[in-house]
């Protein structure tokens, strides 16, 4: 994949996230007064996702402080093709950049699915060590219960 195809498959940003002193005051004010639907709260973690538009459009993600995958310290998604996300593996590295897992593993082979929205994803870094990840949003159920595991194993559960 050329650095072309690869700027092509990038379709805008898809999510952000930003580090909160307090969930629940940064829900009152993202739900009560700026009229975002809640996608999904773990309280366990300490954060919230909320749809930004669509799910297909966007995502904002709330995190207490300190409780970010991946020593996060910004984070952002492209929004990008599937085939984008799904050749990431080998297209990212051919420029230097170690694509990672959702907890920030190196030696990954494919992207992830995050089965409650459903999206496709793989994760890298910046020069400055910024969480970036290109995402898809894909065109099945969502399935919470299958957490966050490796595209090969959605598949597999899904029959496709």
């Amino acid at each position: 994949m050329t650095q072309t195809q690869i700027a092509e498959g990038i379709l805008g940003i898809y999510e952000t996230h930003l580090t909160v002193r307090n969930l629940d005051r940064a829900l009152e004010f993202y739900q009560d007064k700026l009229g975002l639907k809640l996608a999904r709260r773990l309280p366990e973690r300490d954060v919230a996702f909320l749809w930004a538009g669509p799910k297909e459009v966007g995502m904002l993600g709330l995190w207490g402080v300190g409780s970010a995958p991946m020593g996060m310290q910004l984070h952002f998604a492209f929004r990008a093709t599937k085939q984008t996300v799904l050749d990431s593996c080998q297209s990212l590295p051919a420029r230097g950049i170690t694509p990672l897992g959702f907890n920030g593993e190196q030696e990954v082979s494919e992207p992830v699915v995050l089965g409650w929205m459903p999206a496709l994803s793989i994760y890298f870094k910046d020069p400055d060590g910024h969480s970036i990840e290109m995402l898809h949003m894909l065109d099945e159920k969502p399935d919470a219960g299958f957490g966050v595991q490796s595209y090969s194993a959605w598949q597999q559960r899904s029959g496709a």
